[in-house]
C-alpha cells in the first residue's frame, strides 16, 4: 500500500514540481487544482498528506482548511501550508486551525521531501518497495517510551490480540540504548516525560541512522493541545491521546509500518472467497474494506474463484456505511458476475428487515451452510440493487 499526497495548487508548475520531487520515492502523487477539487479528491481518495496551496481561485487554501478540520473523515489528515513570501504570517494566523507545518515558496525540493518525510515514513523507490509488503499478521516490535507503567500494560492488553512484541522503558536513556541494540519498528514517546525529553529524544532518533526513518508516536492527554500541537509542528509522526483507544493505535501502528491489512477481512477457502466484518464495523474498517474490495475480487477472478462468501456472523448492528459497503460489494460481484451467500447472525437478520432496501436480503447461519449452498450451484441469495 503506497502512501498518497495530495497537492492542491492552481499553479501547474507547482504540481510539476511536487511531482519531480517525490518522483524517486514510493508514494502516489494526486493533483487538485483548487479548494473544491482538493475536498473531493481527499474524500475520495483518503491521502496521508495534503500539500495546500493558501491563495487559489474557487475555493483558497484556508476555506478547504476549515472545511476540512471540520469534516470528522477528514480532519486527521495533515497538512503542509505552501505560500508566498508575503502569506508567511498569514499561515501562522491560521495554523491554530490544524496544520501541521508550512513551506514558504519559492521552495528546495529538498525541504519538501524533509518535511513530507516527518510525517509518513517515505521510501526510496527499489528501497524494500518492491519486496512482499507485510502483513498485519506479521511480527513486529513496538516500543514504548513511557514512566507510568500503567500506560504501557494498557498499551499491551489493549493490542494483545497482534503479533507485535510491545517493549516498555522508563527513560529517554533506556530508548537510546534499545534503539542502538535492536531498533524497533515504531516508537511512542510518552510527551509528558519531564523536562521536554520527549522532544529531545524525538531529534535524537531523527539523527540516527538506524531511527531516521522510523515512525514516531507522541503520546498525550487529549486536553493537552499545547502539546499536542507542539508534537504536530516538531514532526512526529503520529499522534495517541489518553485514554487510549486501542483500535485506534493498532490502525495508527498498522498504517504507520504501511502493513496489508486485508487478510483481516480477505481470505481464500475450498476455492471461495471469504470476506468478513468484524464485530465493530467502524467507519475505519469500512474505509480498509473498501479500499481493498476491488483489487481483491479482481485477484480472485483472476485465480479461477468465481464463488463468495460474505461473513456477517460476527456483526454486532448495521448501520449506513456497513449498509453502503454492502451494496457496494453487491454491485462489484454482480458485475464479475460472482455467485455469493450472505452469513449473518439473528440480530443483524433482524435489522435487516426494519431497513426498505435492505428487506429482502436474505442469510444462511454459518459460513458452512453458506459453502454448501455455493457447492450445489444456488443461486444468489440477496437481491440487493
Amino acid at each position: 500500500m503506497r502512501y498518497k499526497i495530495l497537492t492542491v495548487d492552481d499553479s501547474k508548475t507547482v504540481r510539476i514540481i511536487v511531482k519531480k520531487a517525490f518522483k524517486s520515492y514510493d508514494c502516489d502523487i494526486i493533483e487538485a487544482a483548487n479548494g473544491v477539487e482538493g475536498l473531493a479528491t481527499a474524500a475520495k481518495e483518503s491521502p496521508d498528506v495534503i500539500l495546500l496551496d493558501v491563495t487559489m481561485p474557487v475555493m483558497d487554501g484556508v476555506e478547504m482548511l476549515t472545511k476540512l478540520k471540520s469534516d470528522p473523515a477528514l480532519k486527521g489528515i495533515p497538512v503542509i501550508m505552501l505560500t508566498a513570501e508575503g502569506g508567511r504570517d498569514n499561515v501562522l494566523k491560521i495554523a491554530k486551525i490544524g496544520v501541521r507545518d508550512y513551506i514558504v515558496k519559492p521552495f528546495k525540493e529538498e525541504l519538501l521531501v524533509e518535511k513530507v518525510g516527518r510525517i509518513i515514513d517515505l521510501k526510496p523507490i527499489g528501497d524494500g518497495a518492491q519486496a512482499k509488503a507485510k502483513s498485519i499478521f506479521d511480527p513486529a516490535s513496538i516500543l514504548v517510551v513511557e514512566d507510568k507503567p500503567a500506560i504501557v500494560q494498557q498499551i499491551q492488553d489493549g493490542i494483545k490480540h497482534t503479533p507485535w512484541k510491545i517493549i516498555g522503558v522508563n527513560t529517554t536513556g533506556e530508548a537510546i540504548d534499545h534503539c542502538s541494540k535492536t531498533p524497533p519498528d515504531v516508537v511512542i514517546i510518552s510527551l509528558s516525560l519531564p523536562d521536554e525529553a520527549a522532544f529531545t529524544l524525538f531529534r535524537l532518533l531523527r539523527t540516527n541512522v538506524k531511527t531516521k526513518y522510523t515512525p514516531i508516536f507522541g503520546l498525550v492527554v487529549k486536553t493537552d493541545t499545547t502539546v499536542l500541537q507542539q508534537a504536530q509542528q516538531v514532526g512526529f509522526s503520529s499522534i495517541v491521546t489518553k485514554p487510549i483507544e486501542a483500535q485506534d493505535l493498532e490502525a495508527k501502528i498498522a498504517k504507520a509500518m504501511n502493513l496489508d491489512t486485508s487478510e483481516r477481512y480477505f481470505a481464500t477457502e475450498d476455492n471461495i472467497l471469504l470476506m468478513r466484518l468484524p464485530e465493530n464495523t467502524t467507519p475505519g474498517v469500512v474505509a480498509e474494506v473498501t479500499q481493498y474490495l476491488k483489487p481483491k475480487t479482481a485477484d480472485a477472478v483472476d485465480s479461477g474463484i468465481c464463488r463468495v462468501v460474505v461473513d456477517l456472523h460476527a456483526l454486532k448492528h448495521f448501520d449506513m456505511t456497513v449498509i453502503k459497503l454492502l451494496f457496494t460489494t453487491m454491485q462489484t460481484f454482480r458485475e464479475l458476475a460472482l455467485q455469493y451467500v450472505l452469513v449473518g447472525n439473528s440480530q443483524i437478520v433482524t435489522e435487516c428487515k426494519g431497513f426498505e432496501d435492505t428487506k429482502g436480503w436474505q442469510f444462511v447461519d454459518s459460513v458452512e451452510d453458506a459453502k454448501a449452498q455455493l457447492n450445489k450451484g444456488a443461486p444468489v441469495l440477496a437481491t440487493a440493487g
